[in-house]
């Protein structure tokens, strides 16, 4: 690298490793702010000479990315962004802190893949899913598609890998597609949360679903339509191309865990790794960034699962078991200021067990159960929650500031 690169790297390390020695944080974005303040261009000079992976979407990108550096891991070491950081200044940090790895597997926030994208000139794009997430903020859910599909035609050259079951995403990719021949792998690992994809982002007409196939769609008008799957999965396998499936025995919970599985999967496949090699390694991830971390204390046995919009929260009911439940919101500048999504969330799979709610905007969400017809519990500490439930299984679902809340509360980073 150039001089000023390499020391902007060297900075970016040092600074990284203060914040983590002092209990300041883990240093991801503290140290590629202060690299990229002395060199502006030090993300595309770390990048050089890497392949790497992209991995982008609303949800599932923390846990895809984990599971895509395990699989990519079969070849050699593998520079990640593990702890979430996925705008510029944690992947420059991320890459100075890794070394001279060969492979790369970047976790990038929807509204960053353009400017990662020029940065970093990837082998890979995984581009996973787009639901609403913090509006009060953040970019209409069809505008983000639109963003997307402009920013992969300056890159003719990268491969896409993409789900075949979100509309928004084949709109994305499409153009890519069409334009280049061979260039998107099609995967499908269901889409639970369709709300919003009622209308076609290409033509703003209906989007009409298959009845006796439920991940079937098309627009009413013709613009647009579900591609076929080269990757599929079923309830703890994937499909490759070849039509062989492999058994992939997860430590997460959840279906759509094996749907971020098959992903993994297939961006390593760009790489060169076989899935019967790569399968395996996936079993190896216990948690995420502490998501799905279990902890013992007082004889209760604590999950953690993360949930910030209606989609993942959805997700999460998925795999909580039907065991007392902590619920936490706060709205706080990370979480995004309107709570009002929480009418978007269907928190029926809820009754008939022990709900207890916590955090900042506990009323806010003590409304919404009451909609629903839950009952709850409300609880100011999660002391007081773990005292008001019997031993065994608690498990906790929170949105981001409250998930970190009890996270620094369990004294424990994972």
């Amino acid at each position: 690298m150039p001089l000023r690169a390499s020391l902007a790297a060297s900075v970016s390390r040092t600074a990284a490793a203060l914040s983590r020695a002092t209990g300041r944080g883990d240093g991801s974005v503290i140290g590629g702010r202060l690299g990229m303040m002395i060199d502006p261009d030090l993300l595309a000079h770390l990048a050089a000479g890497r392949r790497i992976a992209l991995v982008s979407g609303t949800n599932g990108k923390t846990t895809t990315t984990r599971f895509t550096a395990a699989a990519v891991g079969v070849l050699g070491e593998v520079a990640t962004n593990s702890f979430g950081a996925n705008m510029p200044t944690g992947h420059t940090s991320a890459l100075a802190r890794a070394g001279a790895t060969p492979y790369a597997v970047l976790e990038v926030d929807e509204h960053y893949l353009a400017q990662v994208l020029r940065a970093t000139t990837p082998l890979v794009v995984a581009l996973l899913n787009l639901s609403r997430d913090q509006l009060d903020r953040a970019k209409e859910v069809a505008m983000m598609a639109q963003l997307w599909r402009d920013a992969l035609t300056d890159h003719p050259d990268v491969h896409v890998v993409a789900n075949a079951d979100d509309p928004m995403v084949v709109y994305a990719a499409a153009a890519h597609a069409a334009a280049s021949e061979g260039r998107v792998t099609w995967f499908s690992a269901g889409q639970r949360w369709r709300e919003d994809a009622h209308v076609c982002p290409a033509c703003g007409a209906h989007i009409e679903r298959d009845e006796t196939d439920s991940d079937a769609w098309r627009c009413a008008n013709g613009d647009l339509a579900r591609p076929t799957p080269q990757w599929t999965v079923d309830d703890s396998g994937v499909i490759d191309p070849d039509g062989v499936r492999h058994e992939v025995k997860l430590q997460l919970p959840g279906k759509v865990n094996v749907g971020n599985a098959a992903t993994a999967l297939a961006v390593a496949h760009r790489f060169g790794v076989s899935p019967a090699d790569a399968a395996p390694k996936l079993g190896e991830v216990a948690s995420v960034a502490g998501r799905y971390a279990q902890v013992d204390r007082d004889g209760r046995n604590i999950r953690l699962l993360l949930a910030k919009n209606p989609a993942s929260w959805l997700e999460a009911f998925d795999m909580a078991e039907q065991q007392p439940t902590l619920l936490s919101i706060n709205a706080r500048d990370p979480d995004g200021f309107d709570t009002s999504w929480l009418f978007d969330v269907d928190f029926a799979p809820l009754r008939g067990r022990q709900v207890l709610i916590t955090g900042d905007r506990a009323y806010d969400l003590a409304v919404r159960l009451q909609v629903n017809d839950v009952a709850f519990t409300h609880v100011k500490t999660f002391d007081e929650a773990v005292a008001a439930v019997p031993p065994g299984r608690l498990e906790v679902i929170a949105n981001y500031t409250a998930f970190q809340d009890i996270r620094a509360e369990l004294d424990r980073v994972v």
